[in-house]
């Protein structure tokens, strides 16, 4: 077992609890650059850490009523059917690496070829389509959206062998606790404090993303 491993999943995990964002911004470049995986392999192994610890936040921020199943549904409703088809588009090409990259199909296509956009342009798209909504539920509606999204991308993934399954499991070992414990604390944040978070990894990870 590697302790850097679980000491990374734990505090992307947190991070993620806490806003939504960073399973993909932060991840992969620490699967690139700290554990050395080729590009595609490090999407594949994110897609799948991202998809099992969003699972567990979603389902901590669904107990604490922060999810709004109708914008939920609403974002699935272009995400899932442009995922699958750039995962059919991936085995037909060969493609199974990341590109550079509206809206919903938008962040289908970009979750499948970069694993980036699930946390990140779905809590962004979030606070401009409903502004009134409150940071704790984007928090949770932007989680619950990205479970699905990202567990079939990673599926797609899966079939192409872009996974390392032994790191997934020593990275969910510290996500998992690091996930539920920043979940609970959008519950106890102040409002105003939440949303000058969520910003801030929100420009963390535009700027990831472009370096």
């Amino acid at each position: 077992m590697d302790p850097l491993a679980v000491l990374s999943g734990f505090g992307v995990g947190a991070i993620v609890g806490m806003t939504g964002v960073g399973g993909g911004s932060l991840m992969t470049p620490l699967l690139l650059g700290v554990f050395g995986l080729s590009p595609a392999v490090a999407i594949g192994t994110d897609l799948w850490f991202a998809g099992i610890t969003k699972a567990s936040g979603s389902l901590a921020h669904h107990r604490l009523g922060h999810i709004d199943h109708r914008v939920t549904r609403l974002l699935l409703s272009g995400s899932l059917p442009s995922t699958v088809l750039t995962i059919v588009l991936m085995h037909v090409t060969g493609i199974s690496t990341a590109w550079s990259g509206t809206l919903a199909v938008a962040l289908g296509v970009l979750v499948s070829l970069s694993s980036i956009g699930a946390g990140a342009i779905g809590a962004t798209v979030l606070l401009l389509l409903y502004p009134r909504l409150a940071a704790h539920r984007i928090v949770g509606t932007d989680l619950a959206h990205a479970v699905p999204l990202t567990l079939v991308a990673g599926i797609g993934h899966a079939t192409l062998g872009n996974l390392e399954w032994p790191l997934l499991g020593t990275l969910l070992l510290g996500s998992l606790p690091g996930i539920w414990l920043g979940a609970r604390l959008t519950r106890s944040m102040p409002e105003q404090l939440l949303r000058g978070v969520l910003c801030a990894s929100l420009v963390g990870a535009g700027f990831k993303v472009l370096s």
